[in-house]
């Protein structure tokens, strides 16, 4: 286990993505739990391997959920259905994940839904170049479905009411603090304990960062890979 700043951290992410060898764009995964911080901190990795001369992808995975109506098919606050349901694995391995793999011509999309209008997206196919970095943060980017697809798995772990507490806050212009509990107790954290029971997401990250207390986090790098 480190210890470091927010800086000390990002150093030693970058350092990872730039330790993987591949003949293709590198793939990252920042996975974790809803209102984990892995979206600010694929943000801030993005930055920061900008600044190292990379280029970079930067996508996630609520641009490939599927459609409301199916999202929901099982209830609102079916943690199942959050698991099973809410994503479209096949447009993401089909138009991000393969096209930059080992066998993928680099000509890819980075959205297949737009979430704010329940509509799919078709954006312009883009092609990468060899040496880019996908930087991909979302829920569940271990399992089955998705795990050898990634050449670098981040798991960004949080203590379970520090989640809520941060859902609480970053929720409430649009959801009462009521309801927002609700959804992570009921729906999203029984949701990860299935995927952490079916992907054991943490015997599978090259890198576990402890996220609690952003600015002083804790991590370890468990091992590089080369290739996925």
């Amino acid at each position: 286990m480190e210890y470091g700043t927010r800086g000390d951290l990002l150093r030693h992410l970058a350092e990872a993505v730039d330790s993987v060898a591949v003949g293709h764009p590198t793939r990252v995964a920042v996975d974790g739990p809803p209102a984990a911080g892995k979206t600010t901190l694929a943000d801030e990795l993005a930055v920061a391997l900008r600044a190292g001369g990379r280029e970079v992808i930067r996508a996630t995975v609520d641009d490939f959920l599927v459609p409301r109506a199916r999202r929901y098919r099982r209830g609102e606050f079916s943690a199942e259905g959050c698991y099973l349901d809410a994503h479209d694995h096949g447009a993401l391995n089909r138009v991000l994940l393969d096209p930059l793999g080992p066998d993928g011509d680099r000509r890819f999309q980075h959205a297949v839904y737009d979430h704010a209008a329940d509509t799919e997206l078709s954006p312009p196919v883009r092609t990468a170049p060899v040496d880019a970095v996908l930087v991909f943060d979302g829920v569940f980017l271990m399992r089955p479905e998705l795990v050898d697809r990634w050449d670098l798995r981040v798991l960004v772990s949080v203590a379970v009411d520090r989640t809520v507490e941060r859902a609480v806050v970053r929720e409430r212009r649009v959801s009462s603090g009521t309801e927002v509990e609700r959804r992570w107790r009921e729906r999203y954290l029984p949701a990860q304990q299935l995927y952490t029971v079916a992907a054991r997401p943490i015997e599978r990250a090259d890198v576990v960062v402890h996220n609690d207390e952003p600015q002083r986090p804790a991590w370890e790098i468990r091992r590089r890979t080369g290739g996925g």
